[in-house]
């Protein structure tokens, strides 16, 4: 949901008309409202982690050629331009949201951006390698709960409260109403302390599957007492006929606000996203120097602007001109975006070569020139492969 300026590069954003200019495209999560627009008729690569490649092709079935997993916590690196002129690094980092959910640590001309994507913040987040004492120069906020009258429980608080309404009913089912994906840490901390299967129909289960988590689960019918539903079935109606077969309770795992039609629903504000004081923590700890909220209706930054760093941020962005070339291109192909680069482990990220034998000697040179040069380079090789097999 996130054009980076005066970059080819997109978070989340797959409105190909309002970006014709984008080259780079990346995806944060699974979650619905951050993959609108991304079909099985998309075009272009994306990058992800491994996790989000295996549930984007088995769920929207994008193209396996399109999709480049690359690894969390590793550095990696990718060219801006059509001949290796200008690269960035990106980083991915663990989101603590949802199943393959990563935040984004883009390094370049433009310098140092973080995009959080849905996040929960974890203390560990700022201790890691990629983010330690890490100048962030434009930090892109998951700001879905920046407000101090929202409060939200830790997920161990929230997830105690659930234990006890469900020890309070030894004697019924349990009903847990959820999206397709996310809260699956909590389904097995359940399934832990009532020692019981969870009970999910085959296709949740295949993408726990995919998600590697921890097997407590079962697409047997009464094969344990508690059952996940999608939360939108958890409605008066389907209350009744549950009650009407055995005894039932159900659970929403939620801190959005939602209606309870059922004296036997409990909404319990257990929530993938970080609260108004972990989001205070972790601007006051990172310092950036300047933030763009993520969700456009909350107003948020009057809590926040204190915390920013005293350092000025980048003002103007000098876009380098084998970027704008690339950007301005409309014949750009898949192959050209979706070259692969080898991983950086550790810093500073130096020394890389591409994989692809097609390289740019001069940067000071067009990118007409730049191809011309690597197309005698082919040349001279084929020749000497042939003086060789010729003797």
């Amino acid at each position: 949901m996130s054009l980076l300026p005066n970059t080819p590069i997109a978070v989340d954003y797959w409105s190909i008309r309002r970006c014709s200019h984008t080259r780079l495209f990346f995806l944060s999560h699974m979650h619905s409202d951050h993959t609108k627009g991304l079909s099985s008729t998309w075009k272009h690569p994306l990058y992800c982690s491994p996790i989000t490649a295996k549930i984007l092709k088995h769920k929207l079935q994008v193209k396996s050629k399109l999709i480049n997993p690359l690894e969390v916590g590793v550095c990696h690196q990718l060219q801006l331009d059509d001949c290796g002129i200008e690269t960035m690094s990106v980083t991915l980092i663990d989101a603590n949201h949802c199943p393959g959910s990563v935040m984004f640590l883009f390094e370049g001309y433009f310098g140092t951006v973080l995009h959080t994507g849905d996040f929960r913040y974890s203390p560990c987040m700022l201790d890691n390698p990629p983010l330690r004492n890490k100048k962030v120069d434009v930090l892109y906020l998951d700001n879905t709960n920046c407000d101090p009258e929202h409060k939200i429980p830790s997920r161990q608080e929230a997830t105690k409260q659930i234990k006890e309404i469900i020890a309070t009913h030894p004697c019924h089912d349990i009903v847990i109403g959820l999206y397709s994906i996310g809260k699956e840490l909590l389904l097995v901390d359940l399934a832990k302390t009532f020692k019981s299967w969870v009970v999910v129909n085959p296709q949740r289960l295949k993408l726990l599957t995919m998600s590697e988590i921890e097997d407590v689960f079962d697409t047997q019918d009464g094969a344990g007492r508690i059952r996940v539903v999608e939360q939108s079935e958890v409605n008066y109606a389907n209350m009744v006929k549950w009650n009407y077969m055995h005894p039932t309770i159900a659970i929403l795992p939620t801190s959005r606000k939602v209606k309870v039609w059922h004296k036997d629903t409990y909404v319990v504000p257990y929530s993938d996203h970080s609260s108004f004081d972990e989001l205070i923590q972790f601007v006051s700890q990172l310092k950036p120097c300047s933030i763009i909220p993520v969700v456009k209706t909350q107003a948020c930054m009057s809590h926040l602007n204190q915390y920013l760093s005293s350092e000025a941020a980048i003002n103007c962005i000098k876009v380098p001109n084998s970027v704008k070339m690339f950007m301005k291109r409309q014949d750009i192909s898949s192959k050209v975006c979706n070259r692969k680069l080898k991983v950086v482990r550790k810093r500073p990220p130096q020394g890389l070569e591409f994989l692809s034998d097609e390289r740019c000697l001069s940067p000071s040179k067009s990118t007409w020139h730049c191809r011309l040069m690597c197309n005698s380079i082919r040349k001279k090789k084929k020749k000497r492969k042939k003086k060789m097999l010729l003797g």
